[in-house]
């Protein structure tokens, strides 16, 4: 696929770049090359192959997902302006 000056000037208005009227005809021929090259890589079978996340197989490792305090009430209440009774306290806003 061929990608004319008109197309990429388009393309580069489209995503608020902007380029000089001679840098035209090398930007369209970089689009090109970039769909040319997405044109091969359609060509190529990929019947059974399975999706991959990283070229390494991997795992990540896992936690219990347990619901905590963080056991760091002391220390986060100890930034607070105004803590009361281990909870922040805030001016009254609703009458």
């Amino acid at each position: 696929m061929s990608i004319d000056e008109s197309t990429a000037a388009k393309v580069a208005r489209l995503a608020r770049i902007r380029v000089e009227e001679e840098a035209l005809p090398a930007l369209a021929a970089e689009f090109s090359a970039i769909l040319g090259f997405i044109e091969q890589l359609n060509e190529v079978d990929v019947e059974g192959v399975e999706p991959m996340v990283s070229v390494t197989p991997m795992r990540l490792k896992r936690r219990p997902d347990v619901v905590t305090d963080g056991n760091m009430a002391d220390r986060i209440l100890a930034n607070a302006p105004d803590a009361r009774e281990g909870f922040f306290a805030v001016p009254k806003v609703v009458e």
